[in-house]
């Protein structure tokens, strides 16, 4: 039997926190101070981080454009909806290097399904490796091109519409509300459609004592204005606005 001091010992590892390195998307966040952003990161998130993901994560940080990956702690909550769901068949417009594709295979169960639209296989490639050693590159159909055309050939067979349980939005921003009628119609009644960033670096709503955020950072600070508006006027979608990362708002489908 353990003594007080193993127990304590143990105890102590347990709530330990695990720190990481800073990584581009530690800074994508609303949070009042970068400090409680790392607390929430070193305390919950990156103790509880799978291996791969860890791995790939850290790929991804790595690349000129890391900052635009889906912040660890993003997702590690949609791994949780998508169980929660028990989500089986999703879409993800927008992939980069992979990184939050392969929390969501590994969400999935085997048999699960993952259509991957992207127009730049060669991130992809990058993370590739990591999700095959992982054991679920099985689950990703990954298809590089424009996502219009893939949801418009899909939308066109009656036989697409309410099978997907889950969609995930992170690409190009402008589209978002064209992506939006046409995933509406693939996605089941009761599913779920998460659009990323948009609380658009909190540009959407600027406060007085914000420090100017430079010209480059508010080219679609309209467009996700105009986007939450119409997504908050939509009667076919039960939705909630998340302050997660820099904006995730999730959709439920509801006829």
């Amino acid at each position: 039997m353990a003594n007080k001091d193993d127990a304590a010992a143990a105890a102590a590892a347990a709530t330990e926190t695990t720190r990481e390195e800073e990584s581009p998307t530690e800074y994508k966040t609303h949070l009042k101070s970068h400090a409680l952003f790392k607390y929430i990161l070193n305390t919950s998130v990156y103790p509880r981080e799978a291996p791969c993901m860890k791995e790939l994560r850290r790929i991804t940080e790595k690349h000129p454009w890391g900052v635009i990956a889906t912040t660890p702690d993003e997702v590690q909550f949609i791994g949780m909806l998508l169980k929660l769901m028990n989500a089986k068949k999703t879409m993800e417009i927008g992939v980069f290097t992979g990184y939050s594709l392969l929390a969501t295979a590994l969400a999935l169960p085997d048999d699960g399904q993952i259509l991957a639209l992207d127009i730049n296989r060669q991130n992809y490639s990058l993370g590739l490796p990591v999700i095959q050693k992982a054991g679920v590159a099985h689950k990703i159909d990954f298809r590089e091109g424009p996502a219009m055309p893939v949801l418009d050939q899909l939308v066109s067979k009656e036989e697409n519409k309410g099978t997907f349980d889950f969609v995930f939005v992170d690409a190009d921003k402008e589209n978002y509300i064209h992506y939006h009628e046409r995933i509406l119609q693939l996605v089941r009644v009761g599913g779920v459609v998460a659009y990323d960033n948009t609380l658009w670096c909190g540009s959407v709503a600027p406060s007085p004592e914000d420090e100017p955020l430079p010209p480059e950072a508010l080219v679609y600070t309209e467009t996700m204005i105009n986007l939450n508006r119409a997504l908050a006027a939509d009667p076919r979608i039960e939705l909630s606005q998340l302050s997660i990362a820099d904006g995730l708002t999730l959709c439920r489908r509801l006829y």
